[in-house]
């Protein structure tokens, strides 16, 4: 394993998601639950279309981020980068509405889209490299788990 950058960078600091992809185990996992906690309160100022302005921004962030980390320790897709599950979770809660069990289905929908990679995820995530791969399959899977969630979400009749 490369040796991890010093947290001390913006960069690393931003890749890594302010540390929680320095944590033992299971590093995307911490950087979505990261990213639904930092989510909560941007979408209780500005909603939806904050939620989607964040994803937007940590992605291009994420990618400046994400190179500088890369070049640092030449992995091409090292573990400690979660900017990408960041981005990625907050697209998908901007589908769920402001409940912690949506939210929870969010989280759950994100974390097994990211796994799993369904197809073009898993073509991004094996052929495209750098900071872009890097960013891009997570956007996808955050993609299709909130198409998932809002089927779900309308789906289900309201009480």
């Amino acid at each position: 394993m490369a040796k991890r950058p010093s947290l001390a960078s913006p960069a690393v600091l931003i890749a890594t998601g302010f540390g929680s992809g320095y944590l033992p185990t299971a590093p995307g996992t911490w950087g979505s639950l990261l990213a639904a906690g930092l989510a909560w309160p941007i979408a209780v100022a500005a909603g939806v279309p904050g939620l989607l302005a964040a994803a937007a921004v940590a992605a291009v962030v994420g990618i400046w981020a994400t190179g500088i980390y890369v070049a640092r320790t030449g992995e091409d897709d090292p573990g400690p980068v979660v900017i990408d599950e960041v981005a990625g979770q907050w697209l998908t809660l901007a589908a769920c509405p402001l409940d912690p069990l949506w939210w929870l289905a969010g989280f759950v929908a994100f974390r097994v889209a990211d796994i799993v990679k369904p197809w073009p995820a898993s073509w991004i995530d094996r052929r495209m490299h750098g900071p872009v791969g890097v960013m891009l399959d997570d956007l996808v899977a955050g993609a299709y788990a909130a198409l998932a969630v809002w089927l779900v979400r309308y789906a289900i009749p309201a009480p």
